[in-house]
């Protein structure tokens, strides 16, 4: 992916600076504007999104008084507070709200997000302890913590995918965007190994086939 990135930035750069077309063998105007910082940004959602299923499926079973091993939860705290909010949010934190609040642009909800981050790390921070079932006493806290995490987080996510992330180019030279993209690549491969992202992906579904939420297929509605 490094490889492929470095290639068609390279690409584009030349096509600023010689005038020729973007469009080389195979490679399309079009799939170099897919290869973006957004795009890197989204598929992170999308590990958020598989966390919040398996939260979800904790909670139901903690309603339920269905057993399961509590160390599912504590593991997938883990990879929202390494994954998702050491890394991820602290990308949108480091590059990305600073250039809209220079831009003077998308200030207000730059703020909400900035007021959730911080939120969602106190919510994060007693699910990690959840090693052992929770006494009955603690247990509809806990149910109350994963309830006010995909409560918060689904809108969060879903207004920087379809508000900040595509107002990024409006406001970050061409150049510069595509140089942002190398940064979090970087950024990636230092904090998780070069298939960093493939990694935390076989993590979140070794914990989703612990919890027989895997098989896409039973997600859909019988006729």
């Amino acid at each position: 992916m490094i490889e492929r990135r470095s290639f068609i930035r390279n690409v584009a750069l030349l096509s600023v600076t010689s005038g020729l077309s973007l469009k080389t063998g195979s490679i399309t105007q079009k799939e170099e504007e897919g290869v973006t910082p957004a795009e890197d940004l989204m598929r992170e959602h999308g590990v958020l999104s598989r966390i919040l299923l398996i939260y979800d499926t904790c909670r139901q079973k903690l309603s339920d008084n269905q057993d399961f091993d509590m160390k599912i939860l504590s593991n997938s705290a883990r990879i929202v507070r390494s994954f998702v909010e050491d890394y991820h949010e602290k990308l949108e934190e480091d590059f990305i709200f600073p250039r809209f609040s220079k831009a003077d642009k998308l200030k207000d909800l730059v703020n909400v997000l900035k007021n959730q981050h911080e939120a969602g790390r106190r919510l994060t921070d007693p699910i990690l302890k959840l090693d052992a079932r929770p006494t009955s006493d603690k247990k509809n806290e806990v149910i109350r913590l994963l309830a006010d995490f995909g409560k918060m987080y689904r809108p969060h996510k879903s207004r920087e995918d379809t508000v900040l992330f595509p107002a990024m180019k409006e406001i970050i030279p061409e150049k510069e965007y595509l140089e942002l993209g190398e940064k979090f690549e970087d950024k990636e491969n230092e904090l998780f190994g070069e298939k960093g992202f493939e990694s935390v992906v076989a993590k979140v579904e070794d914990l989703e086939k612990q919890l027989n939420i895997f098989d896409l297929a039973q997600f859909t509605p019988s006729k």
